[in-house]
């Protein structure tokens, strides 16, 4: 078994065991291996315009924000935008701030049709610690993979 089976057929237990509609679960270590390794693979970051300027993006990802900046209202046309994008057949992975936003999204794409996508674990800047800051406890920053600033 090759090191993207291993890696798919971990997030895959990972979402049995917490009894996840979707595909799997990647950690973003995971999901930057998948990246690399799956030929066509898709990382669509639903994180808001405001957090894709001001705290950063994820070089080559799809950008459908899942909620509207400003307003913070849920994105109508989210599903829309997205079918336009990623193929149904496309491995799918999710990344938001901490990866609630990204849970919900790969839950409707799943609803959509797409077997496919996964959610990729802690988002871009990871938990709070104990002081409430983000970017020290998980994530896609704190796991030193690429991005760029706004």
């Amino acid at each position: 078994m090759g090191k993207l089976s291993e890696t798919l057929a971990l997030a895959q237990e990972r979402a049995r065991s917490l009894n996840l509609a979707y595909a799997g679960a990647l950690t973003p270590r995971e999901a930057w291996d998948v990246l690399q390794l799956a030929p066509g693979a898709k990382l669509v970051d639903v994180r808001t315009r405001a957090e894709w300027d001001w705290v950063g993006r994820v070089p080559g990802a799809v950008e459908i924000e899942w909620m509207l900046y400003p307003g913070n209202e849920p994105n109508a046309h989210f599903l829309a935008q997205f079918k336009r994008q990623i193929d149904p057949e496309a491995l799918v992975m999710f990344l938001c701030r901490s990866g609630a936003r990204s849970n919900a999204a790969a839950n409707l794409a799943v609803s959509a049709g797409y077997t496919n996508a996964y959610n990729i674990l802690e988002g871009f800047e990871g938990d709070k610690d104990a002081n409430g800051h983000r970017n020290k406890v998980g994530g896609w920053r704190h796991a030193g993979l690429p991005w760029i600033q706004g």
